[in-house]
């Protein structure tokens, strides 16, 4: 990364220094964390990758019921993000919310051995996601704060690359338990614990808990343009913000003249424009954005999968995010965030058409998990590195968190909107109804999200 030499003389030249390969790709910082979402990814997805199987044939679970603590799955991750990005930028310590994020969701691992109602599943199943709300937002805040604005993208790509890794190994792991183990939920639940104790032991230990300034052109850049940073500087100042854009370390006092981050500070991001258009859009995407435990569901029933072979689609998924997380994030620094952002958003409207019309064929699997893919890699890292161009440093995580909150509870909303429609009426109604809905959200997003004023 590029660090900031304090002590060079004013108008000092130093991006010449920066031309000949001073700065690393990537921020250590970008790979530490990397490594950390790969290590919990690989406890999540095992439990992820089993659980839709364990809920619906195991116990009994409707595709209302499921639907329902599919939604709260995710709904209670995106209420807490706002308190966790709230929070990280209020104490300054990004490190220290994150790892009790890290730390709730390791907690809840075990407790999964011991439940088996619809009421306590949910519990457990909210204070897990309780802990992933409160780490999001500061994490992403920790990578972008270390990032150039113009490899903003391509730092968020490799984290999710890595993140990715971590999804794929899970599902394997969780496949590979189930056919070894005589109780295999129990002990793929049992595994998924220990694994995630060991990713909050490299958060504590390699994370550090204070960063350096690392942004060489002062402010980010546009969502359509990421190399305008006077565009950018406009954009980036709510009327509440101090006249300094640059926030102390992790973990540091509030400097004096600036008083802690409030509450009506953070809201106060609101009254900028593109986070208002990044939030809305996102928001009303994810209101046709179906949840992946329905798409494997689906795959499932359209493909004519047995039952062992299911927590192996995720797998799928995440090899192909694996793949092109990081050149599509490259790609969206280069040709803009919006556009690729939205494509990503038609490659899962072709995998809903393949699962609505294409004929049960061996190569429909394949297929659908690929668009399913691209869709996260061109969406996942991307949207949060065009919002980083857009909010000041010292509100980062705040507005990260309200971005992703906003996404979030679409998506909670369409969990159970969907399960209703398929109990009522049938997956392939429910399906069809997310199809037209997603075309025209995505319409709506790309003139609302259109570059303006000779921007790409």
């Amino acid at each position: 990364m590029y660090l900031t030499d304090r002590s060079a003389p004013a108008g000092a030249d130093t991006e010449r220094g920066r031309r000949r390969g001073l700065r690393p790709k990537v921020a250590p910082v970008v790979l530490v964390l990397g490594t950390v979402s790969l290590i919990t990814d690989i406890s999540s997805e095992m439990v992820t990758a089993v659980l839709p199987l364990y809920l619906v044939t195991t116990l009994g679970f409707s595709p209302l019921g499921f639907g329902a603590l599919d939604g709260v799955y995710n709904g209670v991750s995106a209420l807490v993000q706002l308190t966790g990005g709230h929070l990280a930028d209020r104490v300054r310590n990004h490190k220290l919310i994150a790892g009790l994020g890290y730390g709730l969701s390791a907690l809840c691992k075990p407790l999964l051995l011991l439940t088996s109602s619809i009421g306590a599943l949910g519990t457990v199943l909210a204070l897990d996601r309780t802990g992933k709300g409160l780490r999001t937002a500061p994490r992403d805040a920790m990578i972008s704060l270390s990032t150039p604005s113009d490899r903003q993208g391509r730092a968020f790509g490799i984290h999710r690359a890595m993140d990715t890794t971590g999804a794929m190994l899970g599902p394997l792991a969780a496949f590979l338990i189930l056919n070894a183990a005589a109780d295999g939920y129990d002990a793929v639940f049992g595994v998924s614990a220990c694994v995630a104790v060991l990713g909050v032991v490299v958060l504590v230990l390699f994370v550090p808990g204070r960063r350096q300034d690392t942004r060489p052109d002062g402010a980010g850049a546009r969502l359509d343009a990421p190399r305008d940073g006077a565009a950018a500087r406009q954009d980036a100042a709510p009327p509440s913000a101090g006249a300094r854009q640059g926030t102390p370390p992790d973990g540091a006092a509030a400097p004096q003249g600036r008083p802690p981050v409030r509450v009506r500070e953070a809201l106060a991001l609101l009254r900028l424009p593109r986070l208002r258009a990044l939030a809305g859009c996102a928001a009303l995407l994810g209101l046709t954005t179906v949840s992946d435990a329905f798409v494997y569901l689906l795959l499932q029933r359209r493909a004519g999968l047995d039952e062992e072979w299911f927590p192996l689609l995720p797998l799928g998924t995440a090899v192909v995010f694996l793949l092109l997380a990081v050149p599509l994030g490259a790609l969206a620094d280069r040709v803009g965030r919006h556009t690729v952002f939205l494509a990503g958003h038609m490659a899962l409207l072709t995998a809903y058409a393949l699962l609505l019309w294409a004929p049960a064929t061996p190569a429909l699997p394949f297929l659908v998990l690929a668009l399913h893919g691209v869709f996260y890699a061109a969406t996942d890292g991307v949207l949060p590195a065009a919002l980083a161009a857009t909010v000041p440093e010292h509100l980062r995580a705040s507005g990260l968190a309200i971005v992703g909150t906003s996404q979030a509870l679409a998506r909670f909303c369409c969990s159970l909107g969907f399960g209703a429609a398929w109990t009522m009426w049938g997956y392939g109604p429910a399906l069809a109804g997310s199809a037209v809905g997603l075309l025209c959200c995505a319409v709506v997003a790309g003139l609302v999200l259109r570059p303006t004023g000779g921007t790409r």
